[in-house]
């Protein structure tokens, strides 16, 4: 099919993730706004829904399919995904931006854990020191963070920010199979969504549906459209690129978020905060370096 040839044209794996990145921060400030008008399991449901109906016409009109023969794992994938996605937006609607966003991207820390975790358990990797210090480095990144939430009795809030990078590193290794597998970014989030439109209507119909006014559709409009063509660009650049300069770019959008946040929200800066976003970063960086490693010594343990 044409969409299929097409998965390799287009813009590079780093300016993908560039992009990707200044969108998905431009997402969080949509979710931000909505979040006054309606729950975190509304957004995820009309974020999902617009992006599977881009998705689905886009397909259609370039003449791709969605029919996949990786059932299991793209269900896998939308599970880890979206109860991390549900967790992030909660999060985005209750911490300062650059806050939920950091906390979000220390899922590179998390990655790196599971993948030399799992090397270790099939005897393939001695404990590594580097990781051990890589860790604790981001852990101390999380503590700092955290501590202004605690101040001001939002430690709930941050724990659940933290939850939605762990679960997030998860999904981002699922993201990197299906590549692997040979699955078009289009599909990927396209079965992603489908399970956002069933968790974010479940958990809407638990919680109670909110009424509309132009000014809350537009936002969610902007949210799915923004989220959806951020996610393709992201799926993309993990599909193509080099891990390192993936983990390194995407970073980008705590930047994008802490400038959103202090221009439009007047987020309080603290030392601690800044710190604890530049050792998370460093951590990050570190632990994608020792990814690549691993991944290149046992390639195989860890698909």
């Amino acid at each position: 099919m044409r969409l299929d040839r097409r998965q390799n044209r287009g813009m590079s794996a780093p300016w993908s993730m560039v992009l990707a990145s200044f969108l998905f921060a431009t997402m969080g400030v949509c979710v931000k706004l909505a979040s006054v008008h309606y729950g975190s399991g509304e957004i995820v449901f009309y974020r999902s829904l617009t992006g599977a109906l881009m998705i689905g016409l886009a397909t259609r009109w370039q003449g791709g399919t969605l029919r996949t023969s990786l059932p299991a794992m793209h269900a896998w994938r939308a599970i880890t995904g979206v109860t991390a996605l549900c967790l992030w937006f909660y999060a985005i609607g209750n911490l300062p931006l650059a806050t939920a966003m950091t906390l979000n991207y220390s899922s590179s820390v998390w990655m790196a854990m599971f993948l030399m975790g799992g090397a270790m358990m099939l005897g393939t990797q001695r404990v590594d020191n580097r990781l051990l210090l890589t860790v604790l480095l981001g852990f101390a990144g999380v503590a700092l963070i955290l501590r202004p939430t605690i101040e001001q009795n939002q430690l709930w809030h941050g724990l659940i920010g933290l939850l939605s990078g762990v679960i997030s590193a998860t999904a981002y290794l699922q993201v990197t199979s299906l590549g692997r597998a040979g699955e078009p970014e289009y599909r990927i989030v396209f079965y992603f969504s489908l399970g956002g439109i069933v968790a974010g209507g479940l958990l809407t119909f638990m919680f109670g549906w909110h009424g509309h006014t132009w000014a809350g559709i537009g936002l969610l409009l902007a949210v799915g459209v923004l989220a959806t063509v951020a996610q393709m660009l992201m799926t993309r650049a993990y599909r193509i690129g080099k891990p390192l300069v993936n983990a390194s770019l995407q970073y980008l959008g705590i930047a994008f978020s802490f400038l959103y946040g202090v221009l439009l929200f007047d987020d309080r800066v603290t030392w601690m905060a800044v710190l604890g976003m530049l050792l998370i970063v460093a951590a990050g960086l570190r632990a994608a370096q020792l990814r690549t490693a691993v991944a290149k010594a046992a390639p195989s343990s860890l698909d």
